[in-house]
């Protein structure tokens, strides 16, 4: 089989409707939208959410809570994820990036306790909870705390 040899398979291609060309064609003078009305007009239809006049359900529904604009959000970080690291080894946010560990995004990076780590390391986060910090200490290794 070659690629001049390749077809789409029978019926998975079908003609665009080309409207406008003639009464003989079946879509000639109102292209198949019918007589005037709203759907008729160019740009014309109902918006998502219209419910014919009755109040939407975006709107019959109340509203709740609020979006702290403020709010610090981490890309979080467990000691197992690190346990595939070399011993001493210094990680930051770039190796944990390079190992897709975290996403490339500006977020700060949290350490958590999750799992088990064998080795010590050279951690630097902008932040670590207390039992991570014990741990890493408890091994030898050592947690720098970043500025936010």
């Amino acid at each position: 089989m070659r690629l001049y040899d390749l077809r789409p398979a029978p019926g998975s291609q079908k003609k665009r409707k080309r409207l406008g060309r003639g009464e003989s064609s079946g879509l000639g003078k109102t292209s198949g939208r019918g007589h005037k009305g709203q759907k008729a007009r160019s740009g014309g239809g109902v918006g998502p959410g219209f419910e014919g006049g009755q109040m939407p359900l975006q709107r019959r529904l109340p509203k709740r809570g609020f979006t702290n604009i403020f709010k610090k959000t981490f890309s979080l970080v467990n000691l197992a994820a690190l346990a595939g690291f070399a011993e001493n080894s210094v990680i930051d946010a770039e190796v944990l990036v390079a190992a897709g560990i975290i996403r490339a995004s500006g977020d700060p990076v949290k350490l958590l306790a999750k799992g088990d780590l064998d080795k010590p390391l050279v951690v630097k986060v902008q932040a670590a909870s207390q039992k991570a910090l014990e741990r890493i200490q408890a091994l030898g290794g050592r947690v720098e705390i970043l500025t936010l």
